[in-house]
């Protein structure tokens, strides 16, 4: 469905260039189809090698699109959507944020009342087709819900949630791979202590954490059902859980999940 659809990703930053990745490699759009924008364009050459339309015209991007997608920072997206409205298409023409913070309401005090428009909070495992996209909308139909949800079902798989949990959402699918990477950081060093090197400390984190991923995917299962199946009376492991657990981790875990969606809301 995607593969004639015209896209543009206007400020294609770390996000942009994730989403446009995952696009490419999975083969289902045409990269003479893609017009991505920067400020510097020039960072973003390596994309342009695979025929895809770079170049820092947000207006004559936006013009050729179906599909608009606003990858700036939450501070800009309102000066850029003044830029670009004058050639925006509400009837032909989707608009999808990807913008922390910025509500519905918000774009519409420059959209046109009848432009379909979306948010979405994908996360950068977009670059190997994992990632995991929140997204709603307002003045939506079935063409335009089903173009959204393949364009963003080509970078992972995509849920469609109410508005006031978008927030919630992002800190759980995009802060939260930055809280998993930590916790991973923080395994690998304890290997380390134990007696592995680096790259083999690393090699056994990776491979752990994503069988813990698949394992709750494909069983269905609860974490603390898992937890149960290698907890053996006076073994290793419920030692070390209950070591992590005197030293407050869950309870910083939460605390962090908390401290994040409070600075959301303040933005």
């Amino acid at each position: 469905m995607l593969k004639n659809t015209k896209i543009a990703i206007i400020g294609c930053g770390n996000l942009g260039t994730s989403i446009v990745n995952g696009l490419l490699d999975r083969g289902e759009i045409l990269p003479q189809n893609l017009h991505v924008t920067k400020r510097n364009p020039s960072s973003l050459l390596f994309i342009q090698d695979k025929g895809v339309k770079v170049h820092s015209d947000n207006v004559l991007a936006a013009k050729n699109a179906e599909l608009v997608i606003l990858g700036v920072k939450p501070y800009n997206v309102s000066s850029i959507l003044n830029e670009i409205k004058h050639v925006l298409d509400p009837k032909k023409q989707v608009i999808v944020s990807l913008a922390t913070g910025i509500t519905l309401d918000e774009m519409y005090e420059v959209l046109d009342h009848d432009t379909k428009a979306f948010r979405a909070m994908p996360n950068i495992a977009a670059d190997i087709r994992e990632s995991i996209t929140c997204i709603c909308s307002r003045n939506s139909n079935q063409l335009a819900e089903d173009q959204v949800k393949d364009l963003f079902n080509s970078i992972g798989f995509t849920i469609t949630i109410d508005e006031s949990l978008m927030e919630a959402a992002t800190v759980l699918g995009a802060c939260g791979i930055a809280y998993v990477l930590r916790f991973m950081r923080a395994m690998i060093q304890g290997g380390i202590q134990i007696g592995f090197d680096a790259q083999t400390a690393s090699k056994i984190v990776n491979q752990t954490v994503k069988g813990a991923a698949e394992l709750m995917i494909q069983k269905n299962m609860h974490p603390e059902e898992a937890i149960d199946k290698v907890t053996t009376p006076k073994g290793c492991t419920i030692v070390g859980l209950n070591e992590m657990e005197h030293q407050g981790f869950s309870a910083a875990m939460v605390r962090g999940v908390l401290a994040s969606y409070e600075k959301i809301e303040k933005i």
